[in-house]
């Protein structure tokens, strides 16, 4: 009975490590190579786990190149299971005949030593044997967190620059990197652009991607098991240390200590470091001075918030992803507008809505993006009121403010009262017939006319679309 409930829960936790290992190495190496593992016999003296592959040829393939990644996942999510073997199921243990297939390799088996079956050495290096064991059980490195994907701005210009010549064949002026930036600004996507640009010159390069607090647990575990010896000598065996969200190693002095000396270590061998916090070195809390040092003697490089700009070239990069789908431009600008915490949220919305179209058939539209972004839209907006609007385009156009209620046509307070309506659709979250009420007691199809109308005109018109830009200047700043 006790055996029973045994493999329950070694098939429980197996269940939760599986998933999470399909998270790190896609779809496609966890389907053909760790899907099929099967949880076997534990030893609860010598706190061993046998874990079963139906073949010779997968279970020296996955002992090759996953065992210390399982060995750590099942670590983190058993501290009493201390060693892990990799078998042939014992029920099968005649190999079957294996299929040539081009090259002579086996068929099914990768085309080159990557456990992904991918043809370059970057992603070879990336999922394979040149990516170090340490930090493997963390998500690697993301394939579509690239230079190419990363859209610059006068926000992150240096940053980026500055990650380029980190991961440049030469050898760079200044190390470590430290990237700063609040979160959802780009630090996280520059560090995984770097590793990916330095395998491209460095083939056979070892890297070392992990958060802070990962990094935390892998010293925790080393030193309960007493393996600090080899948890040192794997760590500075690395040519590029990426350590994100340092501000988590706060507090913890054995960890500081090792961290410091590792710095020492690699920098004296010429190896590039690149760390990553929301806040500068000097407004780390809790740090040793000495390792403060170290994080600030290279290049402090910010990120700022994504102005304006920059959101728009963001959200018109990715909308390159979805041609199919067409996104009206003054959807574009209301997202780049009111999603202005962090570029996270914003394309994260930009997905979200084009998700909900694609599902439901709808076409992606202003009225749609308020109805489906309620929660990030109020998240992210100023409370900009009808009131102030009202005011601020009076005061531009220099006409009365009763003129906002009137009923008079003439063309000169007909235009600026558009306007008005126009930014108040764009600005606040208040609907048609809330609007037209505070214009007058206007019905809801005249401000729809206005909002259409300045949009078009916008377009066309490059006075009325300079107007528009200098009000929102004013309303946003």
């Amino acid at each position: 009975m006790e055996e029973d409930q045994e493999a329950v829960n070694l098939a429980a936790d197996w269940a939760d490590i599986s998933q999470g290992l399909r998270k790190d190495l896609g779809h496609q190496a966890h389907s053909q190579w760790i899907k099929p593992i099967q949880p076997g016999n534990y030893c609860k003296e010598t706190g061993t786990l046998d874990l079963y592959l139906p073949t010779e040829f997968s279970a020296n393939w996955v002992n090759d190149r996953f065992a210390d990644r399982l060995s750590l996942a099942w670590k983190i999510s058993r501290p009493d299971v201390r060693h892990v073997r990799i078998l042939v199921h014992p029920g099968r243990r005649q190999l079957p005949e294996l299929r040539l297939g081009h090259g002579g390799r086996p068929s099914g088996a990768p085309a080159n030593d990557s456990a992904q079956g991918v043809a370059d050495p970057i992603s070879a290096a990336l999922a394979g044997d040149s990516f170090a064991a340490l930090g493997q059980g963390t998500a690697g490195i993301d394939a579509s967190q690239t230079f190419t994907t990363f859209v610059t701005g006068t926000a992150n210009v240096l940053a980026f620059n500055a990650a380029q010549r980190m991961a440049a064949s030469e050898k760079p002026q200044f190390s470590p990197l430290y990237l700063k930036a609040a979160t959802g600004q780009g630090k996280t996507h520059l560090l995984h652009a770097i590793g990916h640009a330095y395998l491209a010159s460095h083939p056979h390069a070892r890297i070392f991607y992990c958060s802070a607090e990962r990094f935390m647990v892998e010293f925790v575990q080393a030193l309960r098991q007493n393996q600090m010896i080899e948890f040192k000598a794997r760590l500075r065996g690395f040519d590029l240390l990426l350590v994100d969200d340092i501000q988590f190693i706060i507090g913890k002095a054995s960890a500081q200590e090792e961290l410091l000396y590792t710095i020492d270590a690699l920098l004296n061998e010429g190896k590039r470091l690149v760390f990553a916090a929301d806040r500068a070195p000097q407004a780390l809390d809790g740090v040793e001075p000495r390792l403060l040092s170290r994080l600030s003697m290279g290049l402090v490089a910010d990120i700022m918030p994504a102005d304006i700009e920059l959101r728009r070239s963001i959200l018109e990069n990715r909308l390159q992803r979805f041609a199919s789908v067409d996104v009206p431009a003054d959807v574009i600008e209301f997202l780049a507008r009111t999603i202005n915490r962090n570029v996270r949220e914003l394309v994260g919305g930009l997905n979200k809505l084009i998700a909900y179209a694609q599902l439901t058939g709808q076409a992606v539209s202003l009225q749609l993006a308020e109805e489906q972004l309620t929660d990030i839209l109020s998240a992210n907006r100023r409370r900009i009121t009808i009131d102030e609007i009202q005011r601020t385009v009076c005061q531009f156009y220099r006409i009365d403010r009763t003129e906002m209620s009137s009923k008079r046509r003439a063309r000169a307070v007909v235009r600026p009262r558009q306007v008005a309506m126009y930014l108040a659709k764009v600005l606040t979250p208040r609907s048609y017939p809330e609007i037209g009420r505070k214009f007058g007691g206007r019905d809801h199809s005249t401000v729809i006319h206005a909002v259409r109308l300045i949009e078009e005109l916008r377009t066309r018109d490059a006075d009325m679309d300079g107007d528009v830009r200098s009000l929102l200047r004013q309303l946003e700043s």
